[in-house]
């Protein structure tokens, strides 16, 4: 029998998770559906939580080169009034910095890291998963077109259309729209506020925008390339497609006041290179993930609508955790079982909390009680330590409180 941990997925939480088991000395292996990994998607941010994992796995130097230390959070109305600004990272006291960074730096971070440590086999694509089996001593996990794969463990890394998920929850149904569409893209921009700002500004009824830079000196005017979000609450959810092109004057109307002193926001939509479109859309929670010897991870295990800069950071913390279990219980169903305890409660919280009162619940507060009307002092508004509490709620429940985070013992 093959005592190896089978991952399906190599996206940022499967291959996070091959890492940390090769650091446990446990083996694994890494099946990607894909018959080429190529650097896809747009920006993301990196929660100190998340940070931490990636330092105690050694990749701090890699993240640095490639990414944006985020220096701050700043909101703003969709007059471009500032609401509220605290610093992040290691701005803000934390031991681990903040990074925001294109999904696709961080993948290749990951893979290519994968690869050295683990050799060139540890990564097979054209891989894509049909079914799973277990018994009593393994897993069999088969794929389309090629012959079956034996190990200990089967975990699902395979994102939103998980096979491994559909085949534990055949019955689900598709993806629960929000209510919200979604527009994002990259320009090529000079360095704005303070060059590593993530901007959150406006509200979802009249149109909200998450901006901040994910690559800095990408030329030598020493511009930034510069990920932007917009959304805007709809009836109609756009299609399921990651790569699906997005039109301007879907949503560029509603910005197209916002010339700020800070930035130009209509100019930098007008600069991007590609502008994709894509529903905002969640899961409900599952009871368990864990049946035996299967589990699910990241994407594959909570889907979470993306107002808390948070999904990645979950899946890495997953694979940090499961690793752990398994190191500490052998790689069986009893690792699985725990995992499964500690991190369904956990996501469930974050899932849950991204719908109702994410960071960005400041923006929602301010346009309610303003009525979406300039002020003179945001006081008069809502009091500043309001605005406050709801950020450091959101860290107690996303994991990254700066006292707990310090104190927590490692995962490994």
């Amino acid at each position: 029998m093959s005592n190896e941990v089978i991952i399906l997925g190599a996206g940022i939480g499967g291959l996070t998770l091959a890492l940390s088991l090769h650091q446990a000395g446990i083996p694994c292996r890494v099946y990607e559906a894909v018959p080429e990994l190529k650097p896809l998607g747009v920006g993301i941010n990196l929660l100190p939580h998340a940070v931490r994992e990636l330092t105690e796995l050694g990749l701090l130097e890699a993240l640095d080169k490639v990414g944006v230390r985020t220096k701050e959070a700043v909101f703003f109305t969709e007059h471009g009034q500032l609401v509220f600004r605290e610093a992040a990272g290691r701005h803000a006291g934390y031991d681990w910095p903040q990074f925001s960074i294109h999904r696709g730096d961080l993948q290749t971070v990951l893979y290519e890291e994968t690869l050295k440590r683990l050799g060139p086999d540890s990564v097979v694509c054209g891989r894509r998963c049909t079914h799973v089996e277990q018994d009593a001593d393994g897993v069999t996990v088969h794929f389309a077109d090629v012959p079956p794969v034996r190990g200990a463990v089967a975990v699902g890394c395979d994102g939103i259309h998980s096979a491994l998920r559909k085949q534990l929850y055949p019955d689900e149904g598709a993806p629960r729209y929000s209510g919200i569409n979604m527009w994002r893209g990259t320009a090529r921009w000079k360095p704005f506020l303070s060059g590593g700002s993530m901007v959150r500004a406006g509200w979802l009824s009249v149109g909200k925008m998450v901006i901040y830079p994910i690559r800095d000196n990408i030329d030598a005017e020493g511009r930034q390339l510069v990920n932007w979000v917009a959304e805007i609450h709809a009836p109609q959810p756009a299609m399921r497609d990651w790569s699906r092109a997005g039109r301007l004057e879907d949503f560029l109307p509603a910005f197209a006041d916002w010339h700020f002193d800070w930035l130009d926001v209509p100019a930098l939509i007008l600069a991007s290179d590609t502008i994709l479109e894509y529903p905002m859309v969640d899961q409900d929670p599952l009871p368990r993930w864990t049946h035996g010897r299967l589990t699910l991870l990241g994407d594959a295990a909570h889907p979470m609508v993306p107002r808390g800069s948070n999904g990645a950071g979950q899946a890495i913390i997953d694979a940090r955790y499961l690793a752990g279990a398994l190191k500490k219980m052998g790689a069986g169903a009893a690792a699985l079982e725990d995992y499964d305890r500690v991190r369904v409660k956990a996501t469930t919280d974050v899932v849950l909390t991204n719908r109702s009162n994410p960071p960005d619940a400041i923006l929602r507060e301010v346009f309610e009680r303003s009525g979406g009307k300039r002020f003179e002092s945001i006081e008069q508004v809502v009091p500043v330590a309001e605005l406050q509490a709801i950020s450091d709620n959101y860290k107690r429940v996303a994991g990254y409180d700066p006292a707990a985070l310090k104190a927590r013992a490692s995962y490994l």
